[in-house]
Formats: structure tokens, C-alpha cells, sequence
């Protein structure tokens, strides 16, 4: 299981889905300084892509999309896993939130090399109180 659940801020932002955009909108948080704890992307409806990102600070994200004119969707909560790597992790973790009925949106999990493991839970708004709790979240 985790070692560490947390929750956190999560927002979205809309690219096109071609080449290079990914990396170009990505390229202004690196350049403005922003630390990413995750990010993953993926093409939505027609030619249109979407990025999900966690910041270590918020803040300095809100500025930079700000500056660049990139529009960040209203913000979520999710959950940031952090922790040993074992078999069935996530499973267990998602095993809670199903116990408790709750209906999971998204989770992403990967390894992070010596052992370590992190990922991320979202659920919908009207369950993060519920799920904080089943998780153990801060």
C-alpha cells in the first residue's frame, strides 16, 4: 500500500492533438520553473488533446499558464500516491474507494524504480471527503 496519500490540486489544460504540442505547453512550466509531481496526457474528442497537471506549487502554475495565456480548467482534488512498490498496490487502494461506493474517474500508477511506487486517484468532487477518509488521505 502507499506510504503517502495526499490530497492535491489537479487542473487540466486543452492542446491540439499534433506533435510537438504537448512539449511546447509543457515547455512553459519547465521554463517558468514549475515543478510537476505528474502529469499525463491524452487525445480527447476530434483534434483535440488534454494534459493533467499536478504542481508542487499552485500557485507558480496559475502565474505561468497566466502569462502564456493557457487556460487552466477549474481546479480538482486527487490523490497522490507515494510508496513501496508491491504487487496489487493500486488494486488494494481502489479495492477501499469500491468497498465504500465509490466510483473511481481516473487512476494512474507507475513504478518508480528502486522499489518505489507513485500514482494518482481522482473521483468525483461530490466523493473526495468520503475517499480522503477510506485512504487515509491528508
Amino acid at each position: 500500500m502507499a506510504e503517502s496519500i495526499r490530497k492535491v490540486d489537479l487542473f487540466s489544460i486543452e492542446i491540439a492533438h499534433k506533435t510537438g504540442e504537448g512539449a511546447k505547453a509543457l515547455g512553459v512550466f519547465r521554463d517558468a520553473g514549475v515543478g510537476l509531481v505528474a502529469v499525463w496526457g491524452y487525445p480527447t474528442k476530434g483534434k483535440k488533446g488534454r494534459i493533467d497537471l499536478v504542481a508542487a506549487d499552485k500557485a507558480a502554475l496559475t502565474k505561468a499558464a497566466k502569462k502564456a495565456g493557457i487556460v487552466l480548467g477549474p481546479k480538482q482534488t486527487a490523490f497522490l500516491l507515494e510508496g513501496d512498490d508491491q504487487t496489487g498496490a493500486l488494486a488494494g487502494l481502489l479495492g477501499k474507494l469500491a468497498e465504500g461506493g465509490i466510483n473511481v474517474i481516473a487512476a494512474q500508477a507507475v513504478c518508480g524504480g528502486e522499489g518505489k511506487f507513485g500514482g494518482v486517484i481522482t473521483v468525483g468532487a461530490e466523493d473526495v471527503k468520503k475517499a480522503a477518509k477510506l485512504l487515509g488521505a491528508k
